[in-house]
């Protein structure tokens, strides 16, 4: 029997060559569908759907977003949903960079169409994409209001210390050079979970959330406020990521320039596609990372170890901002299933307040839990973040006509 789908959001997150999508409820967080289109632009494309427990993939050429909807629409038409007549309150698209004009969600406009397109420069891999996706939505769910959420939302306020680059003032000003964050929807869901799972306000905690998936990053917020995070301008900054470097002496790209002549697409595509832990070992899967240390491999060592570092940089920097830590905890992909990497995070910090029960860190599980011994002082927990979700209410709450906090 299928799942009612009156009121509820489908959320969309366009990339250049996917389409991550999900159907559901913003009330209940019932989620009545799922799927991935990947290798768009390719002969060899695909498609998976998921609904009413029954999961189908279509091999087929998806040559751009719009043929990936067409081809979702038909994959839900299949399982009994008719998207157009299904009574969605909203679509809800995930947009990478909100530049200086955007920080809350936004119902889309043709106004907001062109300045998504105009600050695309300070994204142009991402917002691009989404912008696609925002664009087919509206051309093929035209009486469904579109409500785009930026990801750099979150972090709009953040403290002019955190967010200015010590470069030329009126540089700086006229080319909107200046400290964004991203994952700051991610942030901001993890962190008022932290705080409902401890039981406490959430403007009472001082919080360090660590988002690590194939890209991370950390943020410090103080009584609900985030007053630093560790990505910049662009997600290339901070920690050691899947693919990306992370932070890095701008002199190296100098010196590659002139040394090396690699041209800004070559440094572009080393620093985002090929850096990181695939720069560094080949591989950017933990599992696979973690089996080869098992097994003596010293470049995945090194590789854990670099990761590790920057990791620990963040947290010790982050805790001094804070000054008094509430709550320290992992979501994402890699935050909530590699307990090595947590563990190691926080080795040797007994002494800061930082005791992790290693049997309570081994469990593996889908539920907010803590990870630290009873004796701690800091509270250190793994929270599962759910973007999607946290879309879906955002965007459902602009349709109404209200403004999301």
């Amino acid at each position: 029997m299928s799942t009612s789908t009156e009121g509820a959001v489908l959320v969309l997150n366009a990339g250049s060559s996917s389409l991550k999508y999900q159907l559901l409820h913003p009330d209940t967080a019932e989620v009545i569908a799922e799927g991935i289109a990947e290798r768009i632009g390719e002969d060899e494309s695909s498609i998976t759907h998921e609904q009413n427990g029954e999961k189908s993939t279509r091999t087929e050429p998806l040559h751009d977003i719009s043929a990936a909807l067409d081809a979702a629409s038909e994959m839900f038409a299949q399982s009994g949903t008719d998207l157009a007549t299904a009574g969605l309150s909203a679509v809800g698209h995930r947009v990478v960079h909100g530049g200086r004009s955007f920080f809350h969600p936004t119902l889309v406009t043709d106004e907001v169409v062109s300045e998504i397109s105009r600050i695309s420069t300070l994204a142009p891999l991402h917002n691009k994409a989404n912008l696609a996706g925002i664009e087919v939505a509206r051309k093929k769910l035209p009486d469904v209001p579109s409500v785009a959420v930026f990801d750099t939302a979150f972090f709009h306020d953040l403290p002019d210390e955190a967010a200015t680059y010590a470069i030329d003032r009126g540089v700086a000003h006229l080319h909107a050079v200046r400290r964004y964050g991203f994952h700051g929807t991610s942030h901001q869901y993890v962190s008022g979970k932290a705080a409902e799972f401890l039981g406490r306000d959430y403007a009472d905690l001082n919080q360090i959330v660590l988002h690590l998936g194939n890209g991370a990053s950390a943020s410090a917020i103080a009584h609900g406020e985030p007053i630093d995070t560790s990505m910049g301008m662009t997600p290339l900054e901070g920690l050691v990521m899947g693919t990306r470097s992370g932070d890095i002496d701008p002199g190296v790209l100098l010196h590659l320039s002139r040394v090396a002549k690699l041209s800004n697409d070559q440094l572009d595509t080393l620093l985002n596609k090929n850096s990181g832990l695939k720069g560094l070992c080949g591989d950017n899967d933990f599992r696979t990372i973690t089996s080869r240390m098992d097994n003596g491999d010293e470049n995945a060592k090194r590789a854990y170890k670099v990761y590790i570092h920057r990791l620990r940089r963040y947290i010790g920097a982050y805790m001094i901002e804070l000054g008094k830590v509430d709550a320290i905890t992992f979501t994402a992909g890699v935050g909530e299933n590699a307990d090595n990497v947590r563990r190691d995070a926080l080795a040797g910090l007994e002494t800061y307040g930082i005791v992790i029960d290693d049997e309570r860190n081994s469990v593996r599980g889908k539920q907010a839990r803590r990870i630290s011994a009873d004796s701690s002082a800091i509270d250190v927990l793994v929270v599962p973040t759910n973007e999607e979700l946290a879309i879906a209410r955002q965007a459902a709450a602009v349709a109404r006509g209200e403004q999301p906090e």
